[in-house]
């Protein structure tokens, strides 16, 4: 079973797009008469069986002319990906290996998935984070962050002694609604400072000395990693990146340990595509 969705209209669009909720949702734009759409179209239909979790809609762009209009399509097949009724990537063309990469890339895992429900409305960002542009002062080299940015991997250590100053760089703008963290009652982090946006990662002296964003004091409850730590949303609504200073730990040692670091919120692009159209052009004019 598992058929995509066939939309009759823009209501029907738009209650789909609502309705999946932090569910990934794939919309393949097509027409009858393109023949690339028709050769991909048998590969479309068997990835929702392969993605449960996935919504997978198809909108013939002759049938829902307003729809297609309103997310600038313009050239058959285009794949677009929403999350949380928000625009996170599209795709041209009939490449199912392409098509495939993407809809894995965007779809996490069955325990992020678990989670994404845990925090209404908002989502696990990990797929927006820039992993090769994240970076961890004081970081043990056995144990560096990047193992706490995939749940279950291991595990984030500092090394010289317990303070840490991690960066965290979004592929593009983002909402931060609240944190995630999984750490040790003993070890895990006490005192948070945030810092967003600063063109270069902090140092030690600049972040023990600056204003931050927000300063946060954790409970050993808070790194159980079940409940999420909410932020100054109003705060965090244009986000590119964040930096926060780990000042001590719980029990005060020398190593201060975390398993599993999570951010959540939104994308700020969003469905509405009147700008998008604006520069496409009108119908018929070339480009």
């Amino acid at each position: 079973m598992g058929l995509a969705t066939v939309i009759e209209n823009e209501a029907h669009f738009q209650t789909e797009i609502g309705s999946a909720g932090t569910k990934l949702v794939v919309v393949d734009f097509t027409a009858t008469w393109c023949p690339p759409c028709q050769r991909i179209a048998p590969f479309f239909e068997q990835l929702p069986a392969k993605f449960p979790r996935a919504v997978f809609l198809k909108v013939d762009v002759d049938r829902c002319a307003e729809t297609a209009s309103a997310q600038g399509i313009s050239a058959m097949p285009t794949f677009v990906f929403f999350k949380n009724r928000t625009r996170i990537d599209r795709l041209q063309g009939p490449d199912p290996g392409s098509l495939e990469a993407k809809v894995r890339q965007y779809y996490g895992t069955d325990e992020a998935a678990d989670e994404d429900s845990a925090v209404a409305g908002h989502m696990d960002l990990v797929t927006f984070i820039t992993k090769s542009e994240c970076e961890c002062l004081n970081e043990s080299d056995d144990h560096p962050l990047a193992h706490a940015l995939n749940n279950g991997s291991g595990y984030l250590a500092s090394d010289c002694d317990e303070q840490l100053i991690i960066n965290i760089t979004f592929n593009q703008v983002v909402k931060l609604h609240s944190l995630k963290i999984k750490a040790p009652a003993d070890k895990g982090p006490k005192t948070l400072k945030l810092f967003i946006n600063q063109p270069r990662t902090l140092d030690f002296d600049q972040a023990a000395g600056n204003t931050s964003v927000q300063e946060l004091e954790l409970t050993p409850s808070d790194l159980e990693g079940g409940n999420p730590v909410p932020l100054k949303f109003v705060k965090f609504q244009n986000v590119q990146n964040i930096q926060i200073f780990i000042k001590d730990n719980q029990s005060g040692g020398e190593v201060t340990l975390v398993n599993h670091l999570a951010f959540y919120g939104s994308p700020i692009c969003t469905t509405n595509m009147g700008e998008f159209k604006r520069v496409a052009g009108k119908k018929g004019e070339s480009h």
